[in-house]
Parts: C-alpha cells; structure tokens; sequence
C-alpha cells in the first residue's frame, strides 16, 4: 500500500518537475550544473531592461567643457547638471561632431523618472557596468588649431597624451584593457595622434572611413549618427506631401572631397540640366545652412554622396527635415542598423549606378507616389531616434547609443574573460 502511493507520488513530482521544465520556470542547471549559467552581469543586462550602469571618470575640464569656453578656471566646481554650460548656439558645422558632448550630459541629468532611460550614472566604480571617458576629442580637434600642421595642435597632442597616462593608471582601466571603456571618437581625425592605442575599448565614431580594417569594427564599436545642424521640421502636415514638395532631388554643399567624396564632382557634371534637381557647390555658413534647410524641406529627395568619408551630416540633416535619402556608397556604416532598416525610408544606389547617365534621376522619376508617401510618414516617426538634446528623452539620439553600448557588453566581456586565461595569478606567484 505504501509502496504504490510512494511511486505514485514519485510520478506526480516527475510529472510538476516536467511541467515546469517545459514552460521555462525551473531550470535545472541551476542545481545541478552551475558553472553553465551566464555570469551575473550578462544575465542582469541582457535579460532585463534596466539601465546600463556607467561609472564617467571626473577630468579636469580642460579635456571638456573648458574648451566650450577658454576662460573657465581648472579650479571651478566639478561639472554637474546645475553648470553644465549649454552646447554653444554659434558652433556652426562644429556642432555636427558634438555627441561626446551629449553623451556626457546625459549622464550628469539626474532626473528621477528613469522611464526611457538607457544609462544612469554611478558613483561607484565596482557597481559599473562600463565606464565612460569624458574627453571632447572631436572638440579638441576643432578648437586647437585650424589645420593639421598648426603649431596649436600640440595641445590637442599633449590632452591626449595626459589622458592616455590617466587611464593606463586607473586600476579599472587595467582590469579589462580599457575593453569596458567607452570614448567617442566622431570627427575623422579625432585623438588622430594616440588613437591605436585605444583601440581595445568602446569607440564611438560616425564611420569607418579613417580608421584601418585592423582597428575599428561593428563587433565591439558603436557607430552613432552625427549631430544634425539643420532645425528639424517640427510642422511638416501638408494635406499633399508629395506635390508640396517641388524640387526632386536636392544637394548643397562642398564638392570638393577626399576619397569616396571625389564621386561629388561627377554627380555635378551628370546631374547639371535637369530643371527637377538642385545640385549647388556651397560651404557652411549660417546663411548656407538655413538655406539648406529651405532646400530640404521643399525636395522629395535628397542626395547623400560620400563626403571625406563615406558618411556626413548631410544624412541626418536630412532624416530630420523628413526629405527621403538618396544613399550613393559601396560601404557606409549607419547607426543602429541592427535595430532600424533604412531601406524602408531610404534609397540606395552603388556608385557604379549614381555615376551611369541618367540612371538615377530616371530611377527617382518614376517612383511611386503612395510609396514615397510611406517613407516620409516613416521619417517623421523615425527622425526622434536623431535627436541630440538635454534633458534626454525616451528613445532619442543618446538613449540610442547608450542602447548601442549594452548590445556590445556581452562581446566586450567575453574578450575580458577570455584574455585571463594566461594571466597567472597572485595566489599561485606567492606559492612559487
């Protein structure tokens, strides 16, 4: 009698165990096999939606907000949300390389409603997740010096050197080689001087297009947008989007670039009759980037050649004036690409196909209107994800990039362990 209601019970139990098994409430490797388990942190990080924990190093501001403004003293009060000093109104194309700036406020706004929040600021380096470096390299870059044989860019030079001493001392920098480490690189010739030493850690840069094959890549850099400088267009409801809009293809800027970008050049020659295209040569100026915006808001299409590399602002610029892009690159890389497929709201063309007369206005011309219509209803849903601003905001430019930050933090973490494999421990030096 015992016996069979003891085997009866062993049944019932095999039977609940199974259940709970299938549907994923019990998991038995963790009795049984925990070696197999994710390690805390990548448990914590991929299967929860909390916000990354980053741990942003106190520089003096002379590698940030001093080069905003000169006369600051290296003695003022540490950097907080209250004295930030806002990102300057007249920076002009400067402002398209400002992400380091962002990023950084983002981390010091200490609002309480983390709702949308992708990272959150700690004080506690052991409680990081990843840690953030903040130099204004691009800034930098921009500010000492005019040109690449300026005697001033020995201060760009000597930042980064001094900054590089900082970190090789930092003991959490040691840790992990720097491989946790986050630092925005986005003008093409930023921290030009050191930069493969860096290499190890977290880049964010706008493009691949400066940096060789064996130092930057999509497994452990994050690629962010660059800062738009035209205003975005906030009351784009036209009752006849597509005829409001009468110029097809529009273009205005510098014609003359380096590598991919000398493709301008020709697309002007190919392009020049069509009374349908804007193709005009221009720098930017005040005066030229508000009549870029003029320009983009009144096209269908707007065009996006290589510039000095295969990206450029002109892009973005466009995503925010809702104006569909007209992609003309063999390699770009763009921001956030395992989440948003660009060609729902944009056009892509080799440069083997822009360069064939006619092929691409042709292409352009017959179009189909109610498609068209979809991209741009898109872009204006889209266009948040392009925002840099402060206070941050759900979803925007930065929330974005730090999103972009917690994807690469398994790989990340995966190299660190597997780096300690030939490290000799301290236990086993003391017993040798």
């Amino acid at each position: 009698m015992y016996g069979k209601a003891a085997i009866c019970l062993t049944f019932v139990i095999l039977f609940l165990v199974s259940c709970s098994i299938y549907v994923g409430t019990v998991d038995l490797r963790s009795y049984f096999f925990p070696l197999l388990q994710s390690p805390p942190v990548l448990r914590s990080l991929c299967a929860t939606g909390r916000p990354l924990r980053v741990y942003m190093y106190d520089l003096p501001r002379k590698f940030h907000v001093g080069m905003l403004d000169r006369r600051s003293s290296e003695e003022a009060a540490p950097v907080t949300m209250e004295n930030l000093p806002p990102w300057p109104s007249n920076s002009g194309i400067k402002r398209q390389h400002s992400v380091e700036y962002w990023l950084m406020a983002s981390l010091l706004y200490d609002g309480q409603d983390e709702d949308g929040r992708e990272a959150v600021r700690v004080s506690d380096p052991e409680k990081a997740d990843a840690f953030f470096v903040p130099f204004f390299s691009s800034l930098s870059f921009n500010t000492h010096g005019h040109n690449m044989t300026d005697p001033e860019t020995e201060i760009d030079r000597q930042l980064q050197v001094e900054l590089l001493e900082f970190l090789q001392q930092s003991k959490y920098y040691q840790r992990s080689g720097g491989r946790d480490h986050v630092i925005p690189m986005t003008h093409p010739n930023a921290f030009r001087f050191l930069r493969e030493q860096l290499n190890a850690s977290i880049l964010i840069v706008v493009d691949f297009g400066r940096y060789p094959k064996t130092m930057s890549s999509l497994s452990k850099d994050v690629v962010a947008p660059y800062v738009h400088v035209v205003d975005s267009f906030t009351d784009d409801d036209p009752l006849d989007p597509y005829e409001s809009r009468t110029t097809l293809l529009f273009f205005r800027g510098n014609t003359v670039r380096k590598d991919e970008g000398k493709i301008r050049v020709k697309l002007a020659k190919i392009l020049a009759g069509s009374d349908d295209v804007h193709y005009e040569k221009s720098v930017a100026t005040p005066k030229n980037i508000k009549m870029s915006t003029e320009g983009m808001r009144s096209s269908k299409f707007c065009l996006h050649p290589a510039g000095d590399t295969p990206s450029s602002c002109r892009l973005f610029d466009a995503i925010v004036s809702h104006c569909v892009p007209v992609i003309v690159s063999d390699k770009i890389e763009l921001p956030y690409e395992d989440e948003i497929d660009y060609t729902e709201f944009s056009i892509f063309f080799s440069m083997k196909e822009a360069l064939e007369p006619g092929y691409l206005v042709n292409h352009l011309r017959q179009f189909p209107k109610n498609r068209w219509v979809q991209m741009w209803k898109l872009l204006k849903n889209i266009s948040r994800h392009y925002e840099f601003q402060y206070p941050p905001k759900k979803e925007d430019a930065v929330n974005m990039l730090w999103r972009q930050v917690k994807h690469k933090l398994p790989g990340v973490q995966l190299a660190v362990h597997r780096s300690r494999r030939l490290k000799v421990p301290d236990w086993w030096r003391r017993k040798r």
